[in-house]
Order: C-alpha cells, then structure tokens, then sequence
C-alpha cells in the first residue's frame, strides 16, 4: 500500500520507529488545513509561518517523547496547537493583528483624513480592546469558543471538530460565554458604547 493512504494512526507510529518519510506524509497531508487556520487568525503571512514552523516543531517533540495520545485525531490535534500558539503570540504582543505594508507596518494605510473618523477609529479600537481583555478573563473552554467564533469566523460545526466535543457543548459554552461576559460587565460596571 502506497505511504500517501496509510492511516494517520498508522504513520504515526512508522514515524515514532523511525520513519521520517511517515511525519512528511502528515505534514504534506494537513499543512494547507493547519495554514489556513493559523493565517485566518493571524492575518499576517510571516507570522503565520512562524507560528506553522512552531506548530510542528512541537508536533515532532511530543511524538519523539511518546506523550502523544490523542486516539487518531491527528489533525484536530495539531490545529488545537496551532491555535493556542497563536493566542500565545497574540498574548505576547499584547493586540490583535496589524496588516501590514511590503515590510513595514503603514500607519497611513489605517487612517483617513477626517479627524472625526480618526476618532470614531479610536474608540472603536478602544471598545474591541475592552471586548478582548474581558474576553480574556474567561475561562480557557468559553475563551477558546468565542476566538474561533468571532475573531477566526468559525462555524459551530467546525469549533465542535476542532476542540472534540459536540455541537451542543460548543453552543453551551458560547452562551456561558456571553453570561460571564455580562456579569463581568454589570460587577465592574463597565460600558461599551461609542455614543
């Protein structure tokens, strides 16, 4: 049987005796999925590059240890780390992505001439900021829900894939979400308009 339609489980365990052929069979196989999903994210090709290379540099140190388990669910696996490195380089920069010019970032792009636009931009940029830093207070399950929903655009199908569990649990998780999110918002007494 050719190496291209063995099993992931299959080419897994090739590649953890010994069979780097088998680890570029997966990686060729997903790394369009994975890419996709880290640049939906991102929004920013060298850094989603970055964050790819990451990806799988972890993927190859967790099946050299032996302390991969996940029961044939490669790909959702290797998404899931995709993701939290991308939150964790979010993390680290403290701000959602900035597009960016040729190699530096155009600060002229994001703005128009009209000072009230530039203002309106301001609070707006201030409001989503607000928005992410009360997002970050939930907890881990409800967080990771409301990035793929809302920041990534993800449908509750594919969030229910991505993190193995059902749509309902996904669903439920968006509607705790949104609850905290209020209580956050009515304990700290908060408000989140522009008007």
């Amino acid at each position: 049987m050719s190496v291209a339609l063995l099993d992931d489980r299959v080419l897994i365990n090739r590649y953890m005796n010994g069979s780097e052929g088998a680890l570029e069979t997966l990686i060729n196989r997903y790394k369009s999925k994975v890419f996709t999903h880290i640049i939906i994210l991102v929004k920013d090709r060298e850094i989603a590059e970055d964050i790819f290379q990451d990806t799988f540099i972890k993927v190859i140190n967790t099946l050299k240890s032996g302390r991969y388990n996940e029961e044939g669910k490669f790909l959702p696996w290797v998404i899931r780390i995709a993701h939290n490195l991308a939150i964790d380089h979010f993390r680290k920069v403290k701000k959602m992505p900035m597009s960016r010019s040729d190699e530096e970032f155009d600060i002229f792009s994001t703005l128009t001439l009209s000072d009230s636009s530039i203002e309106k931009d301001i609070v707006q940029e201030q409001i989503f900021a607000d928005v992410r830093k009360l997002v970050d207070m939930l907890p881990e399950e409800q967080r990771q829900v409301v990035i793929m929903r809302h920041y990534q655009g993800m449908s509750f199908k594919e969030i229910a894939e991505s993190t193995n569990v059902s749509i309902n649990t996904a669903l439920g998780r968006m509607r705790y979400a949104v609850l905290n999110i209020r209580k956050i918002v009515e304990e700290k007494n908060i408000v989140l308009t522009n008007t």
